[in-house]
């Protein structure tokens, strides 16, 4: 599975692509940040993250796109920039049918590195030694990129299995509940009792 991570930001996005193959091997197809300078308009930095994604997305053709979700920052306004530049590249994901799935940063660290506390030189470490990549990726933003990629394609596969475990006890617990239903329905209408 090809899968592009995307770490949003409006001055530094990050993005990159990973393909994902038997068991937990992984390499790196594709990484860079997308760059949009601060003094211009939020609309025309918003376009420029959408603008580079849709390339990203006609280029490398992934099968699913891995967002870091805005977790918490103490700075509403870099929060803000932040979820709105992951929205557009949820819809730019969206109108090609991709599925998107939101990691926490600690879900992101965890998966990369075993700790949900790792700081950003031991994911970027991490994510260097997973890719047998060269060099690290840099600056973090790409790095943080990759490893939510990693991340997707590490754990998408148990939460599927689990969701559909959920769908499948969702379902037999409703036949369950018809049969009881059935069951006192019958014993009504023969006029046995419990």
């Amino acid at each position: 599975m090809r899968v592009l991570g995307v770490d949003p930001g409006l001055t530094r996005c990050g993005i990159g692509v990973v393909d994902g193959g038997t068991g937990r091997s992984v390499s790196c197809v594709a990484v860079d940040v997308v760059r949009t300078p601060a003094d211009a308009t939020l609309a025309t930095r918003l376009m420029a993250v959408a603008d580079a994604v849709e390339d990203w997305l006609d280029r490398y053709r992934p099968e699913a796109v891995a967002i870091e979700r805005v977790f918490s920052q103490h700075n509403v306004r870099t929060a803000m920039g932040t979820a709105q530049a992951g929205g557009v590249v949820a819809l730019s994901a969206a109108r090609r049918g991709l599925p998107v799935a939101f990691h926490t940063p600690s879900e992101m660290k965890a998966a990369v590195t075993g700790s949900g506390r790792a700081d950003k030189a031991q994911v970027t470490a991490m994510v260097t030694r997973l890719l047998k990549l060269e060099d690290a990726p840099k600056p973090a933003d790409a790095a943080d990129a990759l490893g939510l990629a990693i991340c997707h394609l590490w754990r998408e596969p148990m939460r599927l299995r689990l969701a559909e475990a959920e769908a499948r006890a969702k379902e037999l617990a409703k036949a369950h509940k018809a049969r009881l239903a059935e069951a006192a329905k019958a014993a009504k209408n023969t006029g046995v009792r419990r």
